[in-house]
């Protein structure tokens, strides 16, 4: 290596460019020395063996940049294709994609190599896909399927776009040319589930090999007794699957065994904790057993995980009406009401959650805070105090209070809790100006106001 670095510094570029070779032989995969190589086979124009040291180095970085610039220089004037080709490759790891996309088209005017356009317009399809244009995208795999030299990825990669665009029959067709041409296990599985999510079961039961699939097409196809033999005869093999527990459920759930579905259920969620699947199969079942509360309870969680916050929030509304008690539901309700801005509907069940649970902290900050908001002083006061009586230590609580007296001019009970803030947080940056508010205070004539409800009050009274 010493040696082909002082060649080089000596510009003696064929020789070190030799010694670096030898090197080569020891450090294959030495990304820096492969660089070196290259840079010295451009310079001695030997830019075959320069396009084979970057195209090594683009083994293990595909988004090497320079690479993909060295390699274009290496084919403009030789090889119009692989000019083009690395062009497209540079702009797709620069993420300008349509101009990738423009590359790989002027790429295939250049060649007639039925393996380089199959390659190429499967780079172009998935481009497209990339970029939104699934159209474009399936109009390039269908050319690549007019080749007999194509793969099975093909195949496979258009049938996920026609059920991307909920062409279910265009996408099994697609692979059914696929097993009848490859037939293969992936090609084939991948096919069953399609006929089993466009209700054709028994066509997947009998092209599938995998036996947890296969139990849940005998389900769909009403034959119960003999897929819960199957599941019964693979229980040990499968006792941590989680699919064997949703299916167990399911043949439950059939036969009407609803104590036993949710068991399973159970033990579906210790595997695959906070899952859809979860909340959906325990709504099922809860509904089928005339328990509305829980139904409901769990389509909302369903909902929930589902990032479908209304209609959670509809089906938590529905629990609550049969279950007025459950603090839990209702601490949910009041999150998911502040999250889609309903501040005021948030606040009633904050209110109900202070008389079942008087001692929670979080209520009454939330009513104390919201009182404040509309400027109700008198009631923030009350809340306030509440929560005092909770924590007589939370300098924060104490500070408020001493400021909401304030603010309703009631001199003693401002006075009464700066103090105890002036000894509670005594060590506090703020309590030097405090203890001057005290002084100011004393010596100040205050009225106390007895509120804008007080005067409205007061209004209708006269």
């Amino acid at each position: 290596m010493s040696l082909a670095e002082q060649f080089e510094d000596n510009e003696q570029y064929e020789q070190a460019y030799e010694e670096y070779k030898k090197e080569l032989l020891a450090r294959p995969n030495d990304l820096s020395l492969l660089e070196r190589l290259g840079h010295l086979a451009m310079m001695l124009n030997k830019k075959e063996e320069a396009a084979e040291h970057y195209s090594k180095i683009l083994e293990k970085d595909m988004t090497n940049t320079l690479c993909y610039e060295q390699l274009m220089d290496v084919y403009i004037d030789t090889d119009k294709y692989k000019y083009y080709v690395y062009r497209g490759n540079l702009h797709s790891v620069e993420h300008k994609f349509e101009h990738a996309i423009s590359d790989y088209k002027k790429a295939l005017n250049h060649t007639d190599n039925e393996q380089e356009i199959i390659m190429t317009r499967f780079t172009l399809a998935n481009l497209y896909d990339q970029t939104g244009n699934t159209t474009k995208a399936i109009d390039e795999f269908l050319k690549t399927l007019e080749y007999e030299d194509n793969n099975e990825e093909i195949f496979i990669r258009l049938a996920d776009l026609y059920v991307k665009e909920d062409i279910f029959t265009s996408a099994i067709d697609v692979l059914e040319r696929a097993v009848q041409k490859f037939n293969t296990d992936s090609v084939r599985e991948k096919l069953a589930r399609l006929y089993l999510k466009n209700d054709q079961p028994q066509l997947a039961k009998n092209l599938t090999s995998e036996v947890l699939f296969k139990v849940k097409c005998m389900l769909e196809c009403g034959e119960v007794d003999a897929a819960y033999k199957i599941l019964t005869e693979n229980q040990s093999k499968y006792s941590n699957d989680a699919e064997f527990h949703a299916l167990m459920a399911q043949y439950y759930f059939v036969s009407q065994d609803y104590d036993k579905a949710l068991e399973s259920v159970e033990a579906y969620n210790k595997i695959n904790p906070n899952s859809p699947l979860v909340y959906q199969m325990r709504a099922l079942i809860y509904e089928n057993k005339n328990d509305d509360y829980n139904a409901h309870l769990n389509w909302g969680k369903f909902n929930l995980v589902r990032k479908n916050k209304d209609i959670a929030i509809n089906e938590f509304l529905n629990a609550y009406q049969l279950n007025e008690k459950n603090v839990d539901l209702m601490l949910t309700l009041t999150q998911l009401l502040e999250e889609t801005g309903d501040r005021n509907h948030a606040i009633e069940f904050w209110e109900k959650i202070s008389k079942l649970e008087p001692t929670n902290k979080k209520a009454w900050e939330k009513l104390a805070e919201f009182r404040e908001s509309i400027g109700d002083y008198r009631l923030q006061a009350d809340y306030l105090e509440n929560l005092y009586e909770l924590d007589k230590r939370n300098a924060v609580v104490v500070k408020k209070l001493a400021q909401t007296f304030e603010k309703l001019k009631n001199k003693p009970s401002a006075i009464e809790y700066y103090t105890k803030y002036t000894q509670i947080a005594s060590n506090a940056d703020d309590v030097e100006l405090i203890r001057q508010k005290l002084q100011k205070l004393e010596h100040t004539n205050m009225q106390e106001d007895e509120g804008l409800l007080d005067k409205i009050m007061r209004l209708f009274n006269k």
